[in-house]
C-alpha cells in the first residue's frame, strides 16, 4: 500500500483529538460535537449499531468554463460507478472495523456490553431494525446524489439506524427514516434501563471523492479512486443512561491512498464523438463573434475494486476514523 499523501496531517489530526482542552474553529475542526454529557463517568457502553456504507453509484455535476477539455461553460457532470465489490467483501470490511472499534474502547478503559445480552432486554424487542445489506439512494453534497450499500457487522442481529445517520432521496427513504426515529428511542430507553450508554456508528466510504487531487480532471471536476470516509455522512451517536445524547460528526474526510481500484472512462465512444463535435461548434461559434455557446459534458467513469487490496483500503479507513471517534470518547469521559 502506498504511503497516504496526508499521513502527516492525519497523525497530527488524531494526536490533537486526544489532547484535553484543544479546541477547534467552525470547518477546520475535524469534527463536529453536538452535546458532551451522554458519556460523562462512563466505565462501561453497548454498541447497538455499527454500520458501515458503500457508495456504488454516484453522479457529480459542477459549473464549468474552458477546462481541459476546451468545452466553452455548461455543466459537467460524472457519473461514476464501483464494481467488484461483493457481499462478501463488504462483510469482511465491516467485520473487521466493527472489531477494530471494540478492541479500541476497551484500550481507552470502557467494558463493553455482549450484544446478545443487550438485544434481549426488554427495551430491545422491537429495535426497528433493517435487513443487511441494506440498499439507500442518498443524496451528496453539490447537487449531487448516489446509491449506497450499508452492512452490519455479523455479530450484531439488525442493521439499526438512527436519526441522522443517513440522508436519503425520494420517497423510498421515508419509511426508514420513521424507522429510525422509532429505533433512537428504543437505544436511548436501553440505556437508562441498563445504566450504561449505548453506542451508534455509521461510515459512509466513497471511492472517487472530488475534493481530493484527483487522477482525472476535465472541465473543473476532478475524480479519484482514494478510499474516503464521507464526512458529514460518517457519524456517531451517543445514548446516555442520563437520558443525555452526543453526536460526533466527521467534519473532514478520513482518506488512505494505494493501489485499490483500476479507473477507466466508461463513456461510450458515441457520446465522446458527441461531446467533440459540441465543442468544435462552440469554438467556432465564438470565433464568428455569435459568443460562446454553453455545453455541458458528461463522462462515465468505473472503478473497478481490486480484491484484497480494496478490503484492506477501506477497513484501514474506517479504523482510522475509529481513532477519530474514540479519541472524543476519551475527552469527554
Amino acid at each position: 500500500m502506498m504511503k497516504s499523501r496526508n499521513s502527516i496531517a492525519l497523525a497530527l489530526t488524531l494526536t490533537a483529538l486526544t489532547l484535553p482542552g484543544l479546541a477547534f474553529a467552525g470547518d477546520a475542526a475535524p469534527v463536529k460535537v453536538s452535546g458532551k454529557e451522554a458519556v460523562k463517568g462512563a466505565t462501561r457502553v453497548a454498541v447497538a449499531a455499527f454500520n458501515v456504507g458503500f457508495i456504488f453509484e454516484s453522479t457529480d455535476q459542477t459549473k464549468a468554463t474552458g477546462g481541459l477539455m476546451g468545452a466553452f461553460g455548461g455543466t459537467t457532470k460524472a457519473k461514476s460507478s464501483l464494481v467488484g465489490v461483493t457481499p462478501e467483501m463488504m462483510q469482511k470490511i465491516a467485520d473487521a472495523a466493527y472489531a477494530d472499534f471494540i478492541a479500541k474502547l476497551a484500550a481507552a478503559g470502557l467494558s463493553v456490553s455482549d450484544p446478545a445480552a443487550v438485544f434481549a432486554a426488554p427495551e430491545m424487542a422491537k429495535p426497528h431494525g433493517q435487513a443487511s445489506p441494506l440498499d439507500i439512494s442518498i443524496a451528496l453534497e453539490k447537487k449531487s446524489k448516489g446509491k449506497a450499500t450499508y452492512v452490519k457487522p455479523a455479530v450484531l442481529p439488525t442493521l439499526i439506524m438512527v436519526a441522522g445517520d443517513f440522508q436519503g432521496s425520494g420517497l423510498s427513504s421515508m419509511g426508514l427514516s420513521m424507522d429510525a426515529g422509532q429505533a433512537g428511542y428504543a437505544l436511548s430507553q436501553y440505556a437508562k434501563a441498563a445504566g450504561a450508554p449505548v453506542i451508534d456508528v455509521t461510515y459512509l466510504i466513497d471511492f472517487s471523492d472530488q475534493k481530493r487531487p484527483g487522477a482525472f480532471s476535465f472541465g473543473g471536476l476532478e475524480v479519484n479512486a482514494n478510499l474516503s470516509v464521507v464526512p458529514g455522512y460518517s457519524r456517531m451517536t451517543v445514548f446516555g443512561a442520563n437520558g443525555k445524547t452526543t453526536t460526533v460528526t466527521l467534519n473532514q474526510p478520513v482518506s488512505v491512498d494505494g493501489d485499490f481500484i483500476d479507473k477507466h472512462d466508461a463513456s461510450s465512444a458515441t457520446a465522446k464523438t458527441t461531446q467533440a463535435a459540441a465543442n468544435v461548434a462552440g469554438g467556432l461559434m465564438a470565433a464568428m463573434g455569435h459568443g460562446g455557446m454553453m455545453f455541458g459534458k458528461t463522462r462515465k467513469f468505473e472503478f473497478d475494486a481490486k480484491p484484497g487490496n480494496y478490503e484492506d483500503g477501506a477497513a484501514k479507513a474506517a479504523g482510522l476514523a475509529n481513532d477519530v471517534l474514540i479519541g472524543q470518547i476519551n475527552a469527554l469521559k
